[in-house]
């Protein structure tokens, strides 16, 4: 039984979706103003893993993850930069699709645009008015906090800790600081759409309520994802107007990813630590090793980055490239033996163990440990079948990760040709000629060891 550490209760529960085996899931995305950095890289791809570990345990999951493309940042940035926000959005919308493909992560079912659902969070917003959980100030449309009795028990904040220190701006239009937008007048020269309350534009929060439950076809999701830093408010002030707009709870289950710090400092430009998926890309060359760096943490956990740590990766994936580039080829004229069932079994005892990992709350690095021991536990067989067997359980795992499988060295008739010859010359006892064809493939960059009716050829490292 799969369990999930949910915010929301704070403990950890058994995860059983609304409708098996349907599963839904929402993950905030990005706000397109700037390229993605390898923090939202560490988002994008845990929740990648979790949504292949749901559709390798049976179920049909439904995945929606949004695009932010109207928002103060993006329209600050606009004016920075002297450009059209439309140009500024499309551009990065293009970059993440870039970043994506880069990490290898598929889209979600559904990655709707904001300013494409924008008729419908006016209809949301005005539900929410007649029944008084909103009012109108001018030109604005605020949530009203207090009107919502639970507000605070996503993130377990108290109104009366939220309130402390806090003054009421005398220039802002709410009733009570607390309260957010759901609609914000627009500003000269800022973009708008037309609505009951003049011309404006959504606040950010009423975004991902809308859209979520619009592409999901529910009032209540089964799994609502994102960063811990999302959890107050955006994540709080999601709830609270779904709550408030349905009268059913918003999400069965809240998950939340710990930050990513770079060597135990916060990413920020002014540091000059700022690392994009792009940066990196070029860098490495290589998105496994950002994933293999991303799977050492528990997604829940904070994590670290350092060039030694990306080094300790690189060491990983290089070892599983080996593994997965060797090939065993038949010896001439030896029956291969049947796979022993002691083999079988110590491959599937660690398959399983992988699975409790996964089980519990996602423990990726408990896991992943497990693909190390399976990987060893290969390479300790002297049965092809047996390695076979264990090579055909390490892609599953890969593709449940989304790691690279590194194909086989393929052997050419040549080479095959003169491995018959050689094991001619070892049946006959004329070792100095098989040692002597051996050293001819060690020129050529091969390593081949013999086993039981098979000989293993690795690259020369």
């Amino acid at each position: 039984m799969l369990k999930i550490n949910n915010t929301l209760s704070r403990k950890k529960e058994d995860f059983t979706p609304q409708e098996p085996p349907r599963v839904t899931m929402y993950t905030c995305g990005v706000t397109v103003y700037d390229d993605c950095h390898i923090g939202h890289a560490r988002s994008l791809y845990i929740f990648d893993v979790m949504r292949r570990y749901l559709k390798y345990k049976g179920y049909e999951v439904k995945f929606v993850r949004n695009i932010t493309d109207i928002d103060d940042k993006i329209i600050n940035r606009a004016n920075e930069l002297k450009v059209n926000w439309q140009e500024l959005v499309k551009k990065y919308i293009d970059r993440y699709y870039e970043d994506l493909n880069s990490l290898g992560i598929e889209k979600a079912d559904f990655e709707p645009r904001a300013t494409e659902n924008i008729p419908d969070m006016i209809k949301y917003i005005q539900r929410l008015i007649e029944k008084d959980f909103a009012y109108v100030a001018g030109g604005d449309v605020y949530f009203n906090v207090r009107k919502f009795s639970e507000y605070g028990k996503l993130s377990g904040q108290k109104i009366e800790e939220m309130e402390a220190g806090v003054r009421i701006s005398p220039t802002e239009r709410k009733r009570d600081h607390l309260d957010f937008a759901l609609w914000k007048a627009s500003k000269e020269g800022e973009p708008f759409w037309d609505s009951p309350w003049g011309n404006g534009r959504p606040g950010w929060h009423i975004e991902c309520s809308v859209m979520s439950q619009k592409f999901l076809k529910t009032d209540t999701l089964d799994i609502h994802a994102g960063g811990r830093d999302l959890v107050f408010p955006h994540h709080e002030n999601e709830l609270a107007q779904a709550e408030a707009c349905t009268g059913k709870p918003f999400a069965k289950y809240w998950m939340h990813h710990g930050l990513l710090t770079i060597n135990a400092q916060k990413m920020s430009k002014s540091l000059g630590n700022f690392v994009t998926i792009k940066d990196f890309i070029n860098k490495y060359q290589d998105a496994d090793l950002l994933k293999l760096f991303f799977l050492s943490a528990h997604y829940s956990h904070p994590i670290d980055y350092t060039a030694e740590r990306i080094e300790e990766a690189k060491k990983q994936k290089e070892s599983f490239d080996s593994f997965f580039e060797l090939h065993y080829a038949p010896s001439q004229g030896l029956a291969i033996p049947p796979i022993p069932e002691t083999d079988k079994d110590k491959v599937d005892k660690i398959f399983n163990k992988f699975e409790e990992a996964m089980n519990n709350d996602f423990n990726m690095p408990q896991a992943i440990s497990y693909v190390f021991e399976l990987r060893d536990l290969a390479l300790s067989f002297g049965n092809i079948k047996s390695f076979e067997y264990s090579r055909g359980k390490m892609e599953q795992l890969f593709s449940i990760f989304n790691l690279k499988v590194t194909q086989q060295i393929e052997l050419t008739k040549e080479m095959l040709e003169e491995q018959y010859q050689r094991d001619l010359a070892r049946a006959s006892k004329n070792y100095s000629t098989a040692d002597l064809i051996r050293k001819q493939w060690e020129n050529m960059g091969y390593i081949v060891d013999d086993h039981q009716g098979a000989s293993a050829w690795r690259r020369k490292k």
